[in-house]
């Protein structure tokens, strides 16, 4: 038996089947999911049509070994994973999940996780480990057998994370364990200070694609190799010798230097004569030729004393090192960076365009099942790739919706999303299955930003804010938001004149999926009008506005004097600009 996910709760397989487009069609769009990663993949992406995923999946790495490793009876309801909620817990649903991975999974993931539930029991991690089991088996199935998988993690799974990995795409298939040092340093309690997280990367097969890329030297690495320096710049001295006599042009003596005697041969470097002289042809040039070229050209040190000659490998020639499995060049999101949103896990842009620009071409498909904010998508997007996310909260959706129109404007490529309420009824559907959900929805269609820490205590009256600019001063001003799907009345038109008095707000917005009365009208009506100074229009300082017409397009009525700032925006790109991010 398996669960119900929330997009078949919610009536959306209709919807979903009927917008479902073929993977190999011509007019393919991008698109954005919502529901279940497991479910989407299943019914809806077709075999072999990925040709690299990335995903970084919740978990919550801060609790205590002793609680996540703590036995459970099971017999609590299932927790959906939501944006600011990112533990799975031992369950019910747990155990179709295992059961569904060890009578209908592949054998060697189904032998793996049967021994790691003897060795572990029934507890969080186990939730973890089984729910991510199910999800591997899809990912491996809708991979090409030229793509990768990189799956980004901390130390706490990553070692059982791995020995899924090692079930599901073989021992064989594994490439590198990546540490991404995320931050520069962390106290910790009797231990040393946790600073990094892992990505795992696994190719599908031994024909996967790959580029070769470039970031930069080390400060270190430039001063201890790159020590000389003369007109042309910095540089350092390397061989031009290899190991091993030849009997060819190699072995013979340039200019009085028999390579022989020392038992090596001429070892040129071809890469600098033709970045230096692309229009010769190198091919019907002997090796001392070649090394007469480079001597004109004065890429070659001859020391005073008569030993042989090295090269000169000037560091502005050089592109780089090739990127290395310790990331330490790439800074964590800070509080002041540009591309922060505002999201919980959300992952340093520099970091995707790495992986995907390494194991990925233009035209590829890429695939995040827990796209969260959404970097992976717009890297994606930026390096002229072709992308599906997902995600099981409507307030992913929403941020990726913004973060995409914010970053790309008008040569953002088409996308549908689907999955989301299209309609009142699938609406209604949604209100009845999560309110939650549907409160993240609804405050999607108006751009809010949803108030947070909203399911730890009792409702303070605000749902959402929206924050808005109507002078050149720099402040915001406020807009606080009620959503409301059930039954309303004129009492709660009150509460929210006193919400807005606590958060200084200048309007008030009150969204609701039944009907308002008339009394409600007139008491929404009875708080007059906002007018900013810089405008001639006049706003109602509390507004209404039903579900049915958000839908059909109606807006709330504020100044939009300024860029809204309701989520921060990301910073704007062009696509052209991504042959400019292949090299680090």
């Amino acid at each position: 038996m398996k669960a119900a996910s929330i997009a078949r709760l919610f009536c959306f397989d209709n919807f979903l089947k009927t917008n479902e487009r073929d993977m190999t069609n011509y007019d393919w769009k991008n698109r954005l999911y919502f529901g279940d990663n497991l479910d989407i993949m299943r019914d809806h992406l077709e075999d072999e049509s990925v040709d690299l995923i990335y995903l970084d999946p919740p978990f919550n790495s801060n609790a205590t070994y002793n609680v996540l490793f703590q036995e459970k009876s099971g017999e609590d309801s299932a927790a959906q994973i939501t944006a600011f909620d990112d533990t799975w817990h031992w369950s019910i649903e747990s155990e179709y999940a295992y059961r569904d991975v060890v009578e209908n999974g592949p054998d060697r993931l189904s032998r793996m996780l049967q021994s790691m539930r003897e060795f572990l029991g029934q507890n969080d991690m186990m939730a973890y480990l089984t729910m991510m089991a199910q999800r591997m088996a899809e990912l491996h199935r809708v991979l090409k057998p030229t793509g990768s998988i990189y799956l980004h993690c901390d130390p706490t799974a990553s070692h059982y994370l791995k020995l899924l990995m090692d079930a599901v795409f073989g021992t064989e298939n594994f490439k590198n364990e990546i540490i991404w040092k995320r931050t520069g340093s962390h106290g910790g309690a009797k231990r040393w200070g946790p600073i990094h997280d892992t990505i795992l990367f696994y190719s599908k097969s031994d024909i996967y694609k790959w580029n070769r890329i470039y970031q930069d030297y080390d400060v270190s690495y430039i001063e201890q190799y790159y020590r000389f320096e003369d007109e042309k710049g910095r540089y350092q001295r390397v061989s031009l010798t290899g190991a091993g006599t030849r009997s060819g042009d190699s072995g013979r003596p340039w200019r009085g230097i028999n390579p022989t005697d020392s038992g090596r041969h001429w070892a040129v470097p071809l890469g600098a004569l033709r970045t230096a002289f692309p229009d010769i042809d190198l091919s019907i040039l002997s090796t001392q030729e070649k090394l007469d070229i480079l001597d004109q050209a004065g890429l070659i040190y001859w020391p005073e004393h008569g030993s042989v000659p090295r090269q000169k490998r000037y560091l502005d020639e050089s592109p780089g090192v090739l990127i290395q499995d310790i990331v330490s060049d790439i800074r964590p999101i800070g509080a002041q960076a540009r591309e922060r949103l505002g999201y919980p896990t959300q992952k340093p842009e520099a970091l995707l365009e790495r992986i995907i620009s390494a194991s990925s071409n233009e035209g590829d498909v890429v695939l995040d099942p827990f796209c969260g904010c959404g970097t992976a998508v717009a890297v994606a997007e930026r390096l002229n790739r072709r992308w599906i996310g997902i995600d099981i909260t409507h307030l992913a959706i929403s941020l990726m919706k913004s973060r995409l129109h914010d970053t790309f404007g008008e040569q953002l490529s088409e996308y549908d999303v689907v999955g989301v309420p299209q309609d009142l009824e699938s609406a209604e559907a949604l209100a009845q299955q999560d309110r939650y959900q549907f409160e993240w929805w609804a405050l999607g269609l108006v751009d809010a930003r949803p108030a947070q820490n909203k399911r730890k205590g009792a409702d303070p009256g605000v749902d959402g804010y929206i924050n808005f600019f109507d002078d050149d001063s720099g402040k915001s001003k406020r807009i606080v938001v009620q959503v409301k799907s059930g039954r309303v009345n004129v009492s709660q038109i009150r509460d929210l004149k006193g919400a807005m008095e606590r958060e200084k707000a200048e309007v008030g917005l009150f969204i609701t999926l039944r009907s308002p009365t008339r009394r409600m009208h007139q008491e929404a009506a009875s708080a007059g009008l906002y007018t900013p100074d810089y405008f001639r229009e006049q706003f109602p300082r509390r507004q209404i506005l039903t579900i049915e017409k958000l839908l059909a397009g109606a807006r709330a009525q504020y100044p939009r004097f300024a860029p809204e700032a309701t989520f921060k925006q990301a910073p704007r790109y062009l696509r052209e600009d991504a042959s400019q991010l292949l090299m680090f």
